[in-house]
């Protein structure tokens, strides 16, 4: 299993389209990183460039301290699960995860014991004999990701695997994989997704691509706890958090803000003197929201409700072409409809951004 060390990695296509920048990044052996991003940030260009899919036009990629931009995708290492399966149709299941070994001319006893050991570890020993086509998709994906743990890789690679399966099969396979990790600690392994259970459920630490670079780099509750700033605070989390605009009226370890559409908000981000008056955004989590009859950050009418079961999504009037502000509350609230309501946070719960950057790191 292996480290891997991205410096300065750049990606720029024909016609200087320039889509990666200064792509600086140190994975350890058994971490499972987790790229995640807006469409078309670069996630899966950045992967294919690790496998040597895709050529990196600067800087430099190390794999166990060897730099290996101009090694050939077999040489690396490396094996890569699509989204697609990429199964041989016309052969069964031990045949798929066989082929890779019968390639590289290994002896028969190893490749049998890395089939059957991946098989056991998958769950696919009743399925070994038979067609892709007689298999559910579930199934189909842990047949491609066994094909490519019989390689015994130094770093496992994974594009969107669950992107084609159903929502349940996602839930069931995502949970696979998360075992599948468990057996392999020692395994590296790097995933994109677009989808943020996986990312949060899955990661190690996730890497935020956006603007042709990383936004933020952590582990999953620190970037939903304290992120960087306003892209990355509403890119992780669902329904994402709700910005309000305010003036800094109060500083100290606690910061004191006078909200534009009436209101206060108290936050723990501590502020000093030179911040007194500096026009800051409010974000605050749907889920942090609480309804109060008293002080509060936000006051407006409820314009939808959506009873989940669980929780109540609050969705209130838009004004001009800003975002709607939503709230969740714990239990079912739909009476709440065409009410107004006033919505306070805990100050632990409270973010106070400047200029799209948090002031925790400023």
């Amino acid at each position: 299993m292996a480290n891997l060390k991205l410096t300065d990695v750049e990606k720029t296509y024909a016609g200087a389209v320039n889509v990666l920048n200064n792509i600086n990044l140190d994975i350890t052996q058994g971490e499972l990183i987790v790229f995640v991003g807006p469409s078309g940030c670069g996630k899966s260009t950045l992967l294919r460039m690790i496998a040597g899919l895709e050529k990196i036009t600067g800087g430099t990629l190390e794999i166990d301290g060897q730099v290996v931009n101009d090694m050939p995708p077999a040489m690396r290492g490396i094996a890569m699960v699509f989204q697609s399966y990429a199964l041989y149709p016309h052969m069964t299941v031990r045949e798929n995860m066989q082929f890779a070994l019968k390639i590289a001319k290994k002896p028969q006893s190893e490749i049998d014991a890395a089939v059957d050991r991946a098989a056991k570890m998958l769950q696919l020993d009743p399925y070994l004999d038979r067609l892709p086509k007689a298999l559910s998709g579930g199934q189909r994906q842990r047949v491609a990701i066994g094909r490519s743990i019989v390689r015994d890789p130094k770093v496992y690679l994974f594009d969107e695997p669950l992107s084609n399966l159903d929502a349940a099969l996602r839930v069931a396979t995502r949970i696979e994989i998360a075992q599948l990790k468990e057996q392999m600690p020692d395994s590296t392994m790097i995933y994109v997704t677009h989808d943020q259970v996986e990312a949060m459920t899955l990661a190690t630490r996730i890497v935020v691509l956006a603007n042709k670079g990383i936004a933020q780099v952590g582990a999953p509750l620190d970037l939903y706890e304290r992120p960087n700033s306003e892209f990355v605070a509403q890119f992780i989390g669902s329904p994402a958090m709700n910005l309000l605009p305010g003036e800094i009226t109060g500083t100290g370890q606690q910061t004191t803000i006078k909200m534009e559409g009436g209101g206060t908000a108290v936050s723990d981000y501590p502020t000093t003197d030179a911040d007194m008056g500096l026009k800051v955004n409010v974000g605050v989590r749907p889920e942090d929201f609480l309804e109060t009859d008293g002080d509060h950050i936000f006051e407006g009418k409820v314009n939808i409700t959506e009873a989940l079961g669980e929780v109540t999504l609050l969705y209130f009037a838009k004004q001009g072409e800003a975002d709607p502000v939503i709230g969740k509350l714990p239990g079912i609230h739909a009476g709440l409809r065409g009410k107004p309501v006033k919505l306070g946070a805990s100050p632990d719960k409270v973010h106070v951004f400047h200029d799209g950057v948090s002031l925790l790191y400023r």
